[in-house]
């Protein structure tokens, strides 16, 4: 994993963690210890998904780069289904509250992306390797630059 690569998902984990902490503690007062346990299990399947989402999208950067925006559209689509499917599974949980776990999942996921965005807002990240001078040069025209202004 790159530096940058690296960055942007610690910089993505940290305020979901926080979230997830801030939903726990929410959680426990407002629903006792099945709340505190639905929001941590809520945070955790969010920050999981997405973390997930965003490590294979590096990967397909780094590897597959002409796949990169159609494999975007299509991991979004997929976090979609899989949390869906994950809210049909526990629907009628006893285990935790739901509410709580919908909230903090929501909560978490709105915090990822922000923290997403504003991850790649601040990279300073070349779009487009440049290419020395002397490399776009044929072999048999490759001479020194004159300063602008001066004759050749």
């Amino acid at each position: 994993m790159q530096s940058n690569d690296a960055r942007t998902l610690l910089s993505c984990a940290v305020p979901t963690a926080v979230t997830g902490v801030v939903a726990v503690a929410v959680g426990s007062v407002l629903a006792g210890g099945e709340g505190a346990i639905g929001a941590g299990f809520g945070a955790v399947v969010a920050a999981g998904v997405m973390a997930m989402g965003l490590i294979v999208l590096q990967r397909t950067a780094k590897y597959l780069p002409q796949l990169f925006q159609a494999m975007g559209l299509a991991l979004y689509v997929t976090q979609f289904l899989l949390v869906a499917v994950i809210l049909g599974i526990f629907k009628g949980t006893t285990l935790f509250n739901t509410k709580a776990f919908a909230f903090a999942l929501l909560a978490a996921t709105l915090v990822w992306i922000g923290a997403q965005t504003r991850a790649h807002m601040k990279a300073k990240i070349l779009y487009v390797e440049p290419e020395a001078e002397d490399e776009r040069k044929p072999e048999g025209a490759k001479k020194k630059s004159a300063p602008a202004g001066s004759p050749s």
